[in-house]
């Protein structure tokens, strides 16, 4: 696991650092680094992490409230703040992508 996690790492530095080198090339200028390049990747990967966990997690809740309101439908209004509080973790993750290009 953590040499798959490694090589996957290399690979996007290595593809980062060709796009960063391409996009000068083609551009005329030096504006754009690895940084640049990594910062990118760090917000898509807050966002993409932070809604694939959201995801699972209101998979989760919603399956567990259907069972509960199967057998007591009065739950229905207690299941569907967790809900929505398992969908305010993809909200975060966009906020920190925002925070990461922008700062």
């Amino acid at each position: 696991m953590k040499k798959t996690f490694l090589l996957i790492c290399i690979m996007i530095l290595i593809c980062a650092s060709g796009a960063s080198a391409q996009e000068a090339a083609a551009d005329g200028n030096q504006g754009t680094s690895l940084g640049d390049s990594l910062r990118y990747i760090a917000a898509a990967l807050a966002v993409g992490i932070s809604c694939i966990a959201g995801g699972i997690a209101v998979g989760r809740i919603g399956a567990a409230a259907m069972g509960a309101m199967s057998e007591n439908p009065d739950l229905f209004g207690k299941a569907l703040p967790y809900a929505g509080l398992a969908e305010g973790i993809c909200l975060w993750g966009f906020l920190v992508a925002l925070l990461i290009l922008f700062l």
